[in-house]
């Protein structure tokens, strides 16, 4: 049998605990044969009676049970420690179970395991975590949940944040989201809550602190009002920026309004014109041929033609170029409502004092634009016109956070399994909030 240092190294463990002897057991139904180390808390280094919860030292309460810990493999052999688990009467706690230097209170699996699982969560897949460790996808949840929690009393994200991005994303179907504040300065999310809404965004105000708040200079954000409000009344002094980005993303949907009602309309005469047709030739038979009239090869033109509209016109394929020109002389009304968003467009492209100059322009021209959608447009613009301007002059913008939203989406898709949101926010926080993980016994 090994020396008792080469078990304590393959164990991770440090002096502060002793290793009184080893067994191994033999694989029997329902368990793998396993390597099992009988520890318990060094006296000498003052590791016993303490609270499992603060680590103050308390008086004993019971003798407990005997407890077992899951620990990193040996080899091809599962590892695990057992040792006597006596409770203590804690002046803040209560009774509770004595702390343990080699686990987490309450967890059944040790530091370095844990330290295992949250490095190849964060890495691999949930079918390489699982089957590597031999242990339930839930469980994975459990361990980062915990590793998060200790990082996470240890660093403040929140402190000395200037410039924050605040946006939501989607989790789980059904309208389940999550709320996503990002510091632009380091690139980190550093806050992160199930919800959507104002007194969800207010609790990460209630965490910053007034200090603190009164420090921000800027936040971003797309132009949900209830962002925009909570912001107002909880920050005052810091620059609301709207994100160009969702401005002229309001644009898109505006042309696409007048598309679908160009449409609709040459669709309508041409089933008409098909109706009058029929009537003149009779009814027409099963396997007889119908032509199409022109307003309806018309109206197929434009229903074919959204992507050569929403797309930027460098971003356009030969045939999508060519059905714009197209639109240019077939429908006014089509183009011009492309040209507001393009002139849209050209006001962020510019920027500073020109892009307000080109979109004081804009909201005049468009004020007296005759479509209907553009000017719905124009009074979304009109109503956070200060916020876009705040964009133009200080050039932040949602970029960041839209690109965070995309990698969380991913750790989304890697934690379908788990069974509550904060698992999945501790997946995000160590992946995203800037902690670095380290494998066991590695530097």
């Amino acid at each position: 049998m090994p020396d008792v240092s080469v078990w304590r190294a393959m164990a991770g463990l440090d002096d502060r605990t002793v290793i009184e002897r080893v067994a191994f057991e033999e694989g029997r139904p329902g368990r793998a044969e396993r390597v099992v180390l009988h520890v318990r808390p060094s006296r000498r280094k003052g590791e016993h009676d303490r609270c499992g919860r603060c680590g103050r030292r308390s008086p004993g309460y019971d003798g407990g049970r005997r407890r077992e810990w899951r620990s990193v493999d040996c080899g091809l052999t599962q590892m695990w420690l057992a040792a006597d688990a006596p409770r203590v009467r804690c002046a803040e706690h209560g009774v509770t179970v004595a702390r343990v230097p080699w686990a987490r209170h309450g967890a059944g699996h040790t530091l370095v395991f844990d330290a295992q699982v949250a490095w190849l969560a964060v890495r691999t897949s949930k079918s390489t975590v699982r089957e590597l460790l031999r242990i339930a996808w839930k469980t994975v949840g459990s361990v980062i949940d915990r590793v998060w929690a200790d990082i996470s009393a240890e660093i403040d994200l929140l402190d000395g944040v200037r410039k924050i991005g605040i946006d939501e994303v989607s989790y789980k179907k059904n309208h389940r989201y999550l709320t996503i504040v990002v510091d632009h300065d380091t690139g980190r999310v550093i806050w992160a809550a199930p919800g959507l809404g104002a007194a969800t965004l207010s609790t990460f105000f209630d965490e910053l602190g007034p200090e603190r708040t009164a420090a921000l200079t800027h936040v971003s954000a797309d132009a949900a009002h209830w962002i925009a409000s909570t912001v107002t009344q909880r920050a005052p002094q810091a620059i609301l920026c709207a994100d160009p980005f969702h401005i002229v993303a309001w644009a898109t949907d505006a042309i696409d309004t007048v598309r679908r009602q160009e449409w609709r309309a040459l669709k309508a005469l041409a089933d008409t014109e098909r109706a009058e047709q029929d009537r003149r030739v009779g009814r027409p038979t099963a396997d007889d041929p119908k032509p199409e009239t022109p307003r309806q090869d018309l109206a197929r033109e434009f229903k074919n033609a959204r992507y050569s509209l929403l797309k930027n016109p460098d971003n356009l394929t030969q045939d999508q170029s060519l059905t714009l020109k197209w639109i240019t002389a077939s429908s006014p009304r089509l183009h011009e409502a492309y040209a507001f968003k393009e002139k849209l467009r050209i006001v962020f492209q510019a920027r500073g004092k020109q892009g307000k100059r080109i979109l004081d322009a804009w909201i005049k021209e468009a004020g007296r634009s005759t479509l209907e959608p553009i000017q719905k447009l124009c009074k979304s613009v009109v109503r956070i016109r200060a916020s876009i301007e705040a964009s133009l002059e200080h050039g932040l913008s949602q970029g960041l956070i839209e690109s965070t939203n995309t990698k969380i989406r991913l750790f989304t898709r890697m934690a379908f399994g788990f069974h509550t949101p904060q698992a999945l926010i501790a997946l995000v926080m160590l992946n995203l909030g800037g902690p670095t993980l380290t494998l066991p016994g590695r530097t």
